[in-house]
């Protein structure tokens, strides 16, 4: 069973959808059938039918939830509604009005504003509050890097922190990080999830399956973590307002909120 915040997303190209169903085994929490990026102009049409088809073959509650990068409001349209869709994600979004006309198009369905550009990092809370439907949103790195004409990796951090504090602020899920573009640099995607961790994102998508293991121990609590967790939880019965440890420290009731996300994230379910 799939953990209700996943940790590990796996973009797959929705032109092929032999290899979205062997992805579905590959071992992330979600897979991400793309009719973006990864579609080449003359493949979206074949691209979404596809997708369309794979969407409404019988659901599955053991399966490995299917999200859709959609290109264009035709996609929107052909998939909103189908069986095995879980949630959208809506690309380079910059206004709230987008994602009211699009909800509208596909209502009920989970959506996922990506932020690509400098005007859809200014409106980061007012797209992450425009809709009931919003569950999250999330960074498009690529083509943001190239909107600001940002050289170094730092120069994105920023914007990083700008997302993290509209979606906490919207009062959703942690967001997940953009790929790494990389999928032989196991070592440089290690040390980029520490960072986007310490970050306060949680989780990462994928391009290739070799990178979902790296990701998935990134992400997790640490021994220690989860040990002061336990502590702080332990410490809690009936107390109210802030209370003090053994070993003299106080907390409140966001440290202690924070700690019981720390250990359902670490017992969740696989």
């Amino acid at each position: 069973m799939t953990a209700a915040v996943p940790l590990t997303l796996l973009y797959v190209p929705g032109d092929r959808p032999e290899v979205v169903r062997k992805a579905r085994g590959a071992g992330a929490d979600v897979v991400i059938v793309d009719l973006e990026d990864a579609v080449a102009p003359d493949r979206k049409e074949y691209a979404r039918s596809a997708t369309a088809e794979l969407l409404s073959e019988a659901s599955d509650d053991t399966a490995v939830p299917l999200h859709v990068r959609v290109h264009a409001e035709a996609d929107v349209r052909a998939l909103a509604g189908l069986p095995g869709l879980t949630e959208l994600r809506l690309p380079k979004i910059t206004h709230a009005a987008t994602v009211h006309r699009l909800a509208a198009v596909a209502p009920g369905v989970a959506l996922c504003p990506l932020l690509e550009s400098a005007l859809g990092i200014e409106h980061a809370y007012t797209i992450a509050t425009a809709h009931p439907q919003v569950r999250s949103v999330a960074l498009g790195e690529a083509d943001l890097r190239a909107d600001l004409g940002v050289r170094d990796d730092s120069g994105l951090d920023w914007s990083r922190s700008r997302v993290v504090v509209a979606a906490r602020a919207a009062g959703l899920a942690p967001p997940t990080q953009s790929v790494f573009p990389d999928v032989r640099d196991l070592d440089g995607l290690r040390a980029s999830c520490a960072h986007g961790r310490s970050l306060g994102f949680l989780g990462r998508a994928a391009i290739h399956p070799r990178q979902l293991p790296v990701i998935e121990r990134a992400f997790r609590p640490t021994a220690q973590e989860v040990e002061a967790a336990e502590e702080i939880v332990a410490a809690v019965v009936t107390e109210q307002g802030a209370l003090a440890l053994p070993d003299g420290r106080f907390v409140d009731a966001a440290v202690v909120a924070s700690a019981r996300r720390t250990l359902a994230l670490a017992h969740r379910a696989r």
